[in-house]
């Protein structure tokens, strides 16, 4: 067992935040016209002022009757041109500055790249690139800069490749772009080999002291969910400013490790002196908050973002939604948007999420409406969040409604997880014929999470058929997840068919795969505690263990039969039942029960599903309890109340 202790300081004290990206590549003066000192100071500086009042087309009008520009007139006019969004402009200025010999300038030609960056004429920058003779670093980053922008991660790693063998050397700007580059494209799975040469490189040219350049390579590990990497290259950093510790931190919020998250918040402002934590520092810490139903913790955080004035930034407010949403709080998360003064599309977002993963359905489809009506596009993420409130509500044909809406009236193609979305609320709803169908008119590849959420409506209903489809697709793409095949067990022990079921376990040890371990969370008394199954080591375990016998035999006698068909182990009736006395999820809320005062409420956050005898069981101990249970599993929110789940078993 785990415990964190959270610490905040008392008083805000003074702070400057460091930028998360690099500054802006250097400005230097290199004119390669002999002639400019001899401009005429007033054509210029009447140019550069026009330039500054937004008259574009008079600057360059007056331009054409300049016979010595200067370079910081042709600045001003670059500038200008991507300011007003004009690359016929921009294309004449470039003649103009060709026909003058300043397309050799280092500095004119990576504003030009820019400038064509942001006029989404990427081939153009490639134009100026390719016919700069002297190729500096300068030149090198600015198109790095602009083709990662772009998402042409691959591009920039072929370019990278193509530097090195001609012997330019890199800077940290290099480092900090081709990183950036190795998640900037649509397959960056298959680009994690690349970024780990880079880090090779790295170290190898004496930038591991750079902390710009091992923040950017931690924050490429965390997208890869590499965390045991990041935290590594976090560890070994010889200097850390806050970007780098909000970068780690939020390595371990959005990858499954929100208690370790919350650990490193801790030790942050234990060490750190001379700045404090900035508003993505507490969105990721909130996201921690919530992903372990820490309302205490996050009531605490909250607290702290209103002494530090955090709360007038929006992604902070509309994570302070999730995170009160998460812990059961729903009418605290309405009440934080209600009092916004400025909404986006993620306000409303959060809040559909929220009222949807808790079982209002419905409600989150009137706040859906309610976001249509006021004008605000919704986005694709936003249809995730209404679908996914369809599936857990089972409104199954206002699902479809919304599905066919979105490219007809909202103009948003469905991705895989809107294809996802739509394969669980059918399949869930036994209708997974139609779920099929949808899988094979697709007009995009089936990825896992689609196979998945067949897969997982196939055990619901016991569907072996198309649990072998669903489940011999998810062995090919996800060779290395065990969770597919412990599924795959699931459905046949549940159909009696034990060969099957020997021989799934037979592959998966075979195969050397491990089922992720169940673990749960709890907060008490403004503490974290964490259990894994069949836990030895918490302080309290006999006791624990004590009272989960005596209120095992208790329900007995009221009616519960465990489950231990759960259980696919060849052992005995006594031991099955020992076995899932130990689940996780039990020990919690045993150890809430001893610990917690009468009328609080005991929340748990699971890793796993809430398997049905768990969930049979904490429906009959909030009965017998007197106690409101809140558990949070994988798939959504369950309210237990006097032996009711809000869920209506349905999950």
């Amino acid at each position: 067992m785990r415990v964190f202790h959270t610490l905040l300081p008392k008083q805000p004290r003074s702070v400057f935040n460091l930028p998360r990206a690099p500054p802006k590549l250097p400005s230097f003066s290199l004119s390669l016209n002999p002639s400019v000192s001899a401009s005429t100071p007033n054509s210029n500086e009447m140019i550069q002022s026009l330039c500054k009042q937004g008259n574009l087309k008079q600057a360059l009008k007056l331009l054409s009757q300049e016979p010595n520009p200067s370079q910081r007139t042709y600045e001003l006019l670059i500038l200008s041109c991507a300011n007003q969004n004009s690359l016929s402009l921009a294309q004449s200025l470039h003649s103009h500055i060709s026909e003058n010999g300043f397309d050799q300038d280092p500095f004119l030609v990576t504003k030009l790249i820019c400038m064509y960056g942001a006029l989404d004429s990427l081939d153009d920058a490639r134009k100026v690139f390719n016919k700069t003779r002297n190729r500096t670093i300068v030149v090198w980053n600015a198109l790095f800069r602009e083709l990662t922008l772009a998402g042409s991660g691959e591009e920039v790693l072929g370019l990278y490749r193509k530097m090195n063998r001609i012997g330019t050397p890199s800077d940290s700007f290099t480092y900090n772009y081709v990183l950036k580059a190795c998640v900037a494209s649509e397959c960056f799975v298959s680009l994690l080999k690349n970024g780990k040469e880079i880090h090779t490189h790295i170290l190898r040219h004496g930038f591991e002291a750079d902390v710009h350049v091992m923040t950017t390579l931690v924050d490429m590990y965390a997208r890869y969910g590499c965390v045991s990497h990041a935290s590594f290259v976090f560890g070994e950093m010889p200097v850390r400013n806050v970007v780098s510790w909000s970068a780690m931190i939020a390595c371990y919020a959005k990858n499954g490790k929100p208690f370790e998250a919350l650990e490193l918040f801790r030790e942050m402002m234990v060490e750190t002196h001379d700045w404090l934590p900035n508003s993505v520092t507490m969105v990721s810490v909130l996201q921690a908050c919530a992903a372990l139903a820490a309302l205490e913790q996050g009531k605490l955080i909250h607290a702290y973002i209103l002494r530090r004035r955090l709360d007038s930034v929006l992604p902070v407010i509309n994570a302070l939604i999730t995170m009160y949403s998460r812990c059961g709080k729903l009418e605290l998360g309405q009440l934080i948007f209600d009092q916004m003064e400025k909404r986006d599309v993620v306000s409303w977002n959060s809040l559909i999420w929220s009222y949807g993963v808790n079982g209002f359905g419905k409600k989150a489809m009137q706040i859906f409406q309610e976001m249509i009506c006021q004008g605000v596009s919704p986005s694709p993420i936003t249809f995730i969040s209404v679908l996914g409130a369809c599936s857990h509500a089972g409104l199954v044909e206002e699902g479809k409604r919304l599905f066919d809406s979105m490219h007809k009236e909202h103009g948003i193609y469905p991705s895989v997880e809107h294809y996802a979305c739509m394969v669980d609320l059918l399949g869930r709803a036994n209708r997974l014929e139609e779920a099929v169908k949808i899988i094979d008119e697709m007009r995009i590849e089936p990825g896992a999470k689609v196979w998945g959420s067949l897969l997982g409506s196939c055990r619901i209903h016991c569907n072996v058929v198309l649990a072998e489809r669903a489940s011999s697709r998810l062995f090919q793409l996800e060779p290395g997840s065990a969770g597919n095949y412990v599924l795959l067990a699931d459905i046949y022990a549940e159909a009696k068919m034990w060969d099957e079921v020997k021989r799934v376990r037979e592959l998966l040890e075979t195969r050397s795969l491990q089922k992720v371990p169940g673990r749960s969370w709890i907060e008490v008394k403004r503490k974290l505690y964490s259990f894994v199954s069949v836990d030895e080591y918490n302080p309290q375990i006999e006791q624990i263990q004590s009272l989960l016998i005596k209120l095992s035999a208790e329900m007995k006698e009221k009616g519960y039969v465990p489950q231990t068909k759960v259980l696919l182990y060849d052992l005995d009736e006594g031991e099955k039942e020992r076995i899932l006395l130990g689940h996780s999820e039990k020990l919690a809320v045993a150890f809430g029960l001893i610990n917690t005062n009468k009328g609080e409420t005991i929340r748990i956050t699971k890793n796993l599903r809430l398997c049905e005898d768990c969930h049979s069981f904490m429906k009959l101990i909030s009965k017998f309890a007197n106690k409101e249970i809140l558990v949070s599993d994988v798939n959504r929110f369950h309210h237990f109340q006097n032996g009711v789940c809000s869920c209506g078993d349905y999950w």
